[in-house]
């Protein structure tokens, strides 16, 4: 972020990252504003869930009112896991092979297929594939449900946090359509716009018998 561009707000978050913990009076002397406008920003960032405050004892005198970053507050600074992760699974490729790539996303499959067909007992094909699209929204798909005809639907997923992983190893793509065969309970399920083929969504038709 350009330096012209971080608010007080923003300046405080980067201040208790670097230090850990601050009191009023230390974020004042490094920000030259008011305690009454450290106390202002200081409230909005609690109400806003990125702030959390403790008193801490002092050997001598009343205990500090100390402020510190919340877990919410970890998402405001870059993350590079899906680059780590290619890297890592580009390891494991050269070190196992190609097969040892197909068995860690067949595990994956595996493992969702699991967890998806828990929330999807008892109910009946129509209300299983409103559970799926509500599941990718959950899951950060930005899912949109819609139906073709009496038997058929169409779920598209306008993003995918796996996409750039998609991109090295097609094998994702292959293993998330499997799944949602097997947690639908229907073959007819086929990818027809793929994010990772320079679509702009992925696509799925969705088809259940008669």
């Amino acid at each position: 972020m350009d330096a012209k561009q971080k608010t007080t707000k923003d300046k405080i978050i980067l201040l208790l990252k670097k230090e850990a913990f601050l009191t009023v009076n230390g974020l004042t002397e490094r920000l030259d504003i008011t305690h009454m406008a450290v106390r202002k920003h200081l409230a909005g960032l609690e109400k806003d869930g990125m702030i959390l405050s403790k008193e801490t004892k002092q050997a001598m005198g009343r205990p500090l009112q100390v402020y510190f970053l919340s877990d919410k507050a970890e998402n405001f600074f870059p993350k590079n896991y899906e680059g780590l992760s290619i890297e890592f699974l580009h390891d494991i490729q050269a070190l196992y092979g190609e097969e040892s790539i197909q068995q860690l996303f067949n595990k994956r499959e595996e493992r969702l297929i699991q967890e998806y067909s828990t929330r999807m007992h008892g109910k009946d094909s129509v209300e299983k594939v409103h559970e799926m699209a509500k599941i990718q929204n959950e899951k950060g798909y930005m899912a949109e449900l819609s139906q073709v005809d009496e038997h058929t639907y169409e779920l598209l997923e306008y993003n995918c946090p796996l996409l750039e992983i998609a991109k090295e190893f097609k094998t994702a793509c292959r293993c998330e359509t499997a799944m949602l065969q097997k947690v639908l309970e229907t073959d007819h399920v086929q990818r027809s716009c793929c994010r990772t083929d320079g679509d702009s969504y992925c696509k799925f038709v969705v088809q259940f018998e008669s």
